[in-house]
């Protein structure tokens, strides 16, 4: 069996991110941790596969209501003092967007500065005059990837959810700005089940960085205080020199690249790939192993993609009681569903919470029923929610480790989107997240083997189709 000595996982982050740690080297590791997700070697393990830091998390405010998740967000817009930068798939005009709409345009009259980027396919039903209106009143717009502008990354889409506040306070998870995202299923019959997380510390700088990295992408102007790798260029941008490379000529911009890789790895003593695009990740108020962390993990393409599958790999090997995993789309390559049967015959709780009949993607859920009888036959318990449409994405091992964000389990998330996730270490968000789940199964349909072998032949037709159509969906 791999042991931590066989990656030299150490109490400290690694010199750099190893695209060494494979995935599966990293599933035997934590199969070795002696305490699983509390182990430190765990948060050790992490930080060698991504390059990260475990931010001190203060206690963070799970939003698993749409109605109270924005609620808190306008709230926290109407306090911004400096600035506010809003990041997301979809943004529609209709009534929440247009609450949105409003809350920004009266924080640009209190002098704060905003930013809005949306995605260009997500939001391409939105009207041109709520795109304007924002813009008269004083909001710096962009739109991510927009056809003539990137006509070859027409597939590459910014997947992302955030707002953050004067770089102090921080949202992000699944909801897009939208009335179903915004409303809670308790009222309204149409609304969409999903999870937002509210954070404060050091990780807010972090999500600002990460959101620089797509407003830099979609040709917005420069944002002052930042650190960051420009996606276009590759470069390094900061603070100090941010609005002179943009403008500089070729040449004194690889001069002063190569100026900056240079001061970069003596000041950090870490090797940086260029051509991956790592972000700047500094400043981190770095969090003990026994204290609550977070971890932010932002794979777009050509960045982070590996290290995203890695380390949700390595949850699944940490997991020692319990594995409970939330998803709208559920369509993972075969190793990964071997994984998930695998801890369910070492005797882990492994249960998945997948859509129902109400579903935007009819295509997808097929996808999923394609791997059914597979997991079913090997102890893993599936569960279809019914009270709403599910778009929630968040996993939780053993009431510790729990990830909330905007990145599904289908190729899409794992190849083509840019995403952005935080992997929380704390025992009262762990136990708050298993309430949420178990609260979420009550509203949920189990499906047993005798009564999945049972199903008509026409729908195991469906499901085979879209099981091997599932890395074009």
């Amino acid at each position: 069996m791999t042991t931590s000595t066989d990656l030299h996982v150490s109490s400290r982050p690694s010199d750099a991110p190893s695209r060494a740690v494979r995935a599966w080297r990293a599933y035997g590791v934590a199969r070795g941790l002696p305490d699983g997700v509390r182990d430190p070697g765990f948060r050790a393990l992490v930080q060698q596969i991504d390059g990260s830091p475990v931010h001190v998390s203060p206690p963070v405010r799970l939003l698993a209501d749409g109605e109270a998740a924005f609620a808190r967000m306008r709230q926290a817009i109407a306090t911004a003092r400096e600035e506010v930068l809003v990041e997301t798939y979809i943004l529609r005009d209709d009534r929440l967007g247009v609450s949105v709409q409003q809350a920004l345009i009266d924080a640009v009259g209190r002098g704060v500065r905003v930013c809005v980027l949306a995605d260009a396919v997500g939001s391409l039903a939105t009207r041109d005059d709520f795109w304007s209106t924002l813009e008269s009143g004083g909001v710096v717009v962009r739109q991510f990837h927009r056809f003539w502008h990137h006509p070859f990354d027409a597939l590459r889409r910014d997947h992302r959810k955030l707002l953050v506040i004067d770089r102090t306070v921080g949202f992000t998870g699944g909801m897009n700005i939208g009335e179903e995202y915004g409303s809670s299923i308790t009222r309204r019959h149409d609304a969409w089940r999903d999870t937002f997380v509210e954070l404060r510390g050091s990780v807010v700088g972090e999500l600002a960085a990460v959101f620089a990295e797509g407003w830099d992408r979609a040709r917005g102007p420069v944002l002052p205080g930042l650190e960051y790798v420009s996606w276009s260029e590759g470069a390094a941008h900061t603070p100090a020199n941010a609005q002179r490379v943009r403008h500089s000529s070729p040449s004194a911009v690889r001069a002063l690249q190569a100026r900056l890789q240079s001061e970069w790895q003596q000041r950090l003593g870490k090797q940086r790939d260029r051509r991956r695009g790592r972000r700047v990740r500094r400043n981190a108020e770095a969090a003990a192993s026994d204290m609550p962390g977070v971890v932010v993990l932002d794979p777009r393409p050509g960045r982070g993609q590996r290290e995203m599958l890695t380390v949700l790999v390595a949850l699944a090997g940490a997991a020692r009681e319990r594995l409970w995993i939330t998803t709208p789309y559920f369509a993972p390559p075969a190793r990964a569903l071997k994984l998930l049967a695998s801890a369910a015959q070492r005797g882990v709780d492994v249960r998945l919470l997948l859509p129902g009949e109400r579903t935007d993607v009819p295509l997808v859920r097929h996808a999923a029923h394609g791997a059914y009888q597979m997991l079913l036959d090997r102890g893993v318990r599936v569960f279809e929610y019914q009270r709403a449409t599910l778009h929630a994405k968040t996993l939780v091992v053993d009431g510790y480790a729990s990830l909330v964000g905007s990145s599904n389990l289908d190729f899409r998330s794992f190849w083509l989107n840019a995403e952005c996730n935080v992997l929380l270490f704390d025992d009262v968000c762990g136990a708050a997240m298993e309430r949420i789940f178990a609260t979420d199964l009550e509203g949920s349909v189990e499906i047993t083997s005798a009564a999945w072998r049972a199903r008509s032949w026409p729908h195991r037709v469906l499901d085979r189709v879209a099981r091997a159509l599932r890395w074009a969906l």
